[in-house]
């Protein structure tokens, strides 16, 4: 059978730089070629500083750059010299979650390899099979033709969506019943049918794969004329889209009906911890809705760059073709507690394990009065009890919110403004979204 001897992989992003890297790891007799159009992304893979953050991804890089893992410009020398070549991973599509990328690569749960059933296919599917054997058991390795294997990653992240726009449109009946996500979540998850996966209530999902492979599955179905199953899928989209504004309103509905002028506060800016990935991340969307209303806000992530962030929210269809808004109205803070000196409300967007440990009778004692707590992770739960003491005790009051649950009881009195905030959490999204 013939043997890979090198590889290479065209595309130096999120799927094909940690997944050759831990190729070239796995493999050493292997020389892995990594090749990209862009030079500072090569760069910064062929330096200490990589353009990634995934846990043990620098350890891994490290220990085989410039043995048999190396990153280069030259696509033309890297493809020709090439044994076999990862185009974006797409006949092997990838199943890695940012934050445990190098875990799922070393440890899968499978590899699904696709080709064509020729001769030529199945010897490509052999081959590429001899590779994953080295590390990954042959049991966990399925082969399937092309279509069954691209089809298997649209439908498997599309599944895996299904499930957090669920559990969030069961966050909204909790609050408004006086149930606990969390509760409910548990109760459904211990029924084996179920499961507990992916039951975790929060402000939406994020990422590059979740919106584009639920929109590339509604978008094969209007194409093959299926509009009921595309109206399905699109379902999980706009209740996706439905979670972000509903917490949004909630933070404009609590500050008075109004966060014109108001300072925000805004911890976390990745679409969710243990990566630095911005992409399409529930915290840009929350920040749109609020520099819509005027809020002033300040934010901070412990991974995220500040250039990163100004750039996301000057896109035009966040910025509404107004980035100089972004200046005036976006402070990006290098520690969480100068973010939340004297602000009048505490916006938790991505589940950071370090948001657990903060000092948030600190951050209290230094906010306005009244202050507010929105937590759209639920990552405060277990302070609950001890904000409430202390909002009874101070003069000035505290509020706390989080997702899926009525922590106080009794709004703070107000009189609506005459002229209400131009988002409604019932509002459709702007327009469709579309591949």
């Amino acid at each position: 059978m013939f043997q890979i001897k090198r590889i290479c992989c065209i595309g130096a992003g999120y799927v094909g730089g940690p997944t050759c890297s831990v190729i070239a790891h796995m493999c050493p007799e292997i020389t892995v070629t990594v090749v990209d159009v862009n030079e500072s992304r090569i760069k910064a893979w062929n330096s200490d500083t990589l353009p990634i953050y995934e846990p043990g991804l620098k350890e891994v890089v490290e220990s085989c750059r410039g043995r048999n893992l190396f990153f280069s410009t030259d696509i033309d020398s890297a493809i020709r010299d090439a044994d076999l070549v990862f185009i974006s991973v797409l006949s092997n599509p990838e199943f890695l979650a940012e934050g445990t990328a190098v875990r799922d690569l070393k440890e899968p749960d499978r590899v699904l390899i696709g080709g064509d059933e020729t001769a030529e296919g199945q010897k490509a599917i052999r081959a590429l099979c001899a590779v994953y054997e080295r590390w990954v058991p042959k049991a966990r390795i399925i082969t399937t033709n092309t279509w069954s294997s691209e089809l298997s990653k649209l439908a498997a992240n599309a599944f895996l969506a299904q499930r957090i726009s669920s559990i969030n449109s069961i966050s909204a009946l909790c609050e408004a019943t006086g149930a606990d996500v969390e509760e409910v979540a548990k109760a459904i998850g211990m029924d084996q049918r179920i499961g507990n996966k992916f039951l975790k209530a929060s402000v939406g999902f994020g990422g590059s794969c979740f919106q584009k492979d639920v929109l590339n599955l509604v978008y094969l179905c209007e194409a093959l004329n299926l509009p009921e199953v595309a109206s399905y899928w699109q379902q999980v989209i706009d209740m996706n889209e439905y979670q972000r504004r509903r917490f949004a309103c909630r933070i404009i509905d609590c500050l008075f009906n109004t966060v014109t002028g108001k300072k925000i506060a805004l911890l976390g800016f990745s679409f969710k911890k243990d990566t630095g990935d911005t992409r399409e991340s529930s915290s840009i969307y929350i920040s749109k809705y609020l520099m819509d209303e005027g809020a002033k806000l300040f934010i901070y992530d412990p991974k995220v760059l500040k250039e990163q962030i100004i750039h996301d929210l000057s896109q035009p269809s966040i910025s509404e073709d107004n980035p100089e808004r972004v200046s005036e109205l976006v402070t990006v803070t290098s520690d969480p507690y100068e973010a939340c000196q004297s602000a009048h409300a505490l916006v938790i967007c991505t589940e950071w394990d370090m948001f657990k440990e903060l000092d948030y009778d600190k951050i209290y004692m230094n906010m306005l009065k009244p202050a507010f707590i929105f937590d759209g992770r639920r990552v405060l739960d277990h302070l609950h009890s001890h904000l409430q003491v202390l909002m009874r005790q101070t003069f000035g009051g505290q509020k706390i919110e989080t997702i899926g649950k009525k922590v106080t009881p009794a709004r703070i009195p107000y009189t609506p403004a005459a002229a209400g905030p131009r988002i409604t959490a019932g509002e459709a999204p702007t327009s469709k979204a579309k591949v």
